[in-house]
């Protein structure tokens, strides 16, 4: 069981901004930005082009959703998008704030926040979640 799979069960916390049936979304607690998300299948599966149509579809979906709500409140230019995939073999898409290129740089020092600062964070993108439904 793969440590994004523990946070689907809940067996270990994190700072989740929105759920689905099928899909969670949660920030990266060694982020590249401010209101770096992860976004997830709730069903276990390694590589992201191993997903069935409906779930890989379902998924962009559901990352584009989080998207909108990260850029109404972090500010940044835009949202990147990045798949790696080779830290947790759990199907994940990276929605990082970014204003430049370099930030989606993923050899760059991690962030650091307080568990204050991440829940404000995760907070802020929860209420832009609710404006837009």
């Amino acid at each position: 069981m793969t440590i994004f799979s523990k946070i689907v069960s809940r067996e270990i916390p994190a700072y989740i901004v929105a759920e689905s049936i099928d899909f969670l979304a949660f920030l990266d607690i060694n982020p590249l930005a401010e209101g770096h998300v992860l976004v997830i299948p709730k069903k276990e599966i390694d590589y992201l082009f191993d997903l069935d149509d409906a779930t890989y579809t379902g998924l962009q979906i559901f990352a584009k959703i989080i998207a909108t709500a990260i850029k109404k409140v972090i500010p940044c230019q835009k949202v990147g998008v990045a798949v790696i995939g080779l830290e947790v073999p759990h199907a994940h898409i990276h929605l990082i704030p970014m204003n430049n290129v370099s930030d989606l740089n993923f050899s760059r020092p991690k962030l650091s926040f307080t568990p204050e600062q991440l829940e404000a964070t995760a907070d802020k993108i929860i209420q832009a979640l609710k404006t837009s439904e």
